[in-house]
């Protein structure tokens, strides 16, 4: 006859097929090296911390850790219990919340992670795990993300690129057509029409549409558009060109180039090519020598903050023993009672003696 064993522990309810997950990047991460799973699991846990710790272990990863998703899903608990039990399987060594700083430049931004462990680890494991996760992303700047939810349509492969020059088969080749031509003909004695501003800052390439305009020449084109009295021939800007840029090889932009050339315009100007070539010239900026970087240096690592799994609160992970801050851990260590400040004691003490001394016949 079988035994039946019975635990005083609730099994975790099965995990939804429509959980949410996180945004990419977010969310639960599960950590390597955990033993296989088993039905003991978290066996040394209450029943509410146990009942939560089934329910996470069974997340995928990138699942949504929200205290506010994990209350929907759960409702046994409300969300201020659903903390309680995070931070007490924190303190059991299960979960690190973390943020992490993926991206660079001007493109950094933070993202919050829940690391899981069904093995229980002691805070030096913890502490060297981030240690070696912070290398990682330091050596691998584009950040992983999450692989997207179920419900996402997967990206259309790109077509194959075919080759040039397709192995001959025995089979005849059918005839190619010839396009046709996408522009009509003009008239020999007709003058082509100046490229506008869209085709040239899209192509930047000239009436033939063969030679490329350089940033100078359309720099100096378009001085005319800003103030008609710099008006420019097509034959005028091909002959300041080299002088225009000199100035864009000296690291300046092209808004400082027309800027420059534009302040200070007397009311008229009989020749604007005279003009622009004297302050071509004399208005030349220094020339700046570019910043020497290291090829041998070190580039810069990637932040990870131990987040307070109670208060939330950031910090390095050596400084987080548990997953808690300092005044949280306190707290925890004393059973939910703060710990007595020793100065708020001499200060009551004193107060206390005044009063006493107030209160004293005269």
């Amino acid at each position: 006859m079988a035994t039946q064993h019975l635990s005083s522990a609730l099994p975790a309810p099965a995990v939804s097929a429509a959980y949410p997950m996180a945004k990419p990047g977010y969310g639960k991460r599960s950590v390597p090296g955990q033993q296989p799973r088993t039905r003991d699991d978290f066996a040394l846990l209450p029943t509410r911390e146990r009942y939560v710790a089934g329910f996470v272990d069974h997340l995928p990863d990138g699942a949504a850790m929200s205290v506010k998703q994990l209350a929907k899903q759960l409702p046994l608990y409300g969300q201020q219990a659903i903390s309680t039990a995070l931070k007490a399987l924190s303190v059991a060594g299960h979960l690190r919340r973390v943020r992490c700083a993926v991206g660079a430049g001007d493109q950094t931004r933070w993202v919050f992670r829940t690391f899981w462990s069904r093995t229980a680890r002691d805070n030096e494991w913890w502490t060297t795990y981030l240690a070696t996760e912070k290398a990682s992303q330091a050596a691998a700047p584009t950040p992983d993300t999450a692989p997207p939810p179920p419900w996402v349509p997967a990206e259309e492969p790109p077509p194959t690129a075919q080759p040039e020059n397709p192995p001959p088969t025995d089979q005849t080749p059918a005839p190619t057509a010839v396009p046709r031509e996408r522009t009509p003909p003009q008239a020999p004695d007709t003058e082509p029409a100046p490229p506008t501003r869209e085709a040239t800052s899209a192509g930047h390439t000239g009436p033939t549409g063969d030679t490329p305009l350089s940033p100078a020449y359309l720099a100096l084109a378009r001085l005319g558009r800003d103030d008609d009295r710099l008006g420019l021939s097509a034959d005028d800007c091909t002959t300041l060109e080299p002088l225009a840029a000199q100035w864009l090889d000296r690291g300046v932009t092209t808004d400082y180039l027309t800027n420059t050339l534009k302040a200070g315009l007397p009311a008229q100007v009989d020749s604007p090519v005279g003009l622009l070539r004297r302050r071509l010239i004399d208005k030349l900026p220094p020339h700046l020598p570019a910043p020497t970087i290291s090829p041998d240096a070190p580039a810069p690592a990637r932040r990870i903050l131990v987040e307070c799994t109670d208060c939330g609160r950031p910090g390095p992970p050596e400084a987080l023993p548990d997953g808690l801050c300092h005044p949280c851990h306190t707290t925890h260590s004393t059973g939910g009672r703060p710990s007595p400040d020793v100065t708020q004691i001499a200060a009551v003490k004193a107060h206390m003696a005044n009063l006493r001394d107030l209160l004293k016949p005269v």
